[in-house]
């Protein structure tokens, strides 16, 4: 599912699954780290990556970032991403987090209306820099 888009088409490489696997044990090994797959039948149809970060900033506050967010192109419509997303926003009340963020690239507009119906809101400009 991550390489099912034109996005990670170019970015992923399902064909070595060494780099996944060693970012899988990493998730696993850090109680911060959340990783939700959602299994339909046998098989795998939707993930979410929830990340608790603690903070500074308004008092000490923690909060959650969202990301990997994929639903499996034949259960898209199916309200799968809104069941996701509806857990992570509880996990992160259940959790103390002051705020839960995410990020989506700009040409996902879809996307993007699918969070602002959620009741996201589009606040910050975001940056970034591959190393």
């Amino acid at each position: 599912m991550l390489a099912d888009d034109p996005l990670g088409a170019h970015r992923e490489s399902p064909d070595d699954l060494a780099p996944y696997r060693a970012a899988m044990e990493r998730i696993v090994a850090d109680a911060n780290q959340h990783l939700v797959v959602a299994v339909q039948d046998g098989r795998t149809v939707g993930t979410l990556h929830l990340t608790v970060i603690p903070g500074l900033s308004r008092r000490g506050a923690a909060r959650s970032l969202i990301e990997a967010v994929r639903v499996h192109r034949d259960v898209r419509g199916t309200g799968l991403g809104t069941r996701l997303t509806e857990w992570a926003i509880a996990e992160s009340r259940r959790l103390n987090c002051a705020l839960v963020q995410l990020t989506s690239d700009a040409t996902r507009v879809d996307a993007h209306r699918f969070y602002e119906r959620l009741g996201f809101e589009a606040s910050h400009l975001g940056f970034k820099m591959a190393l």
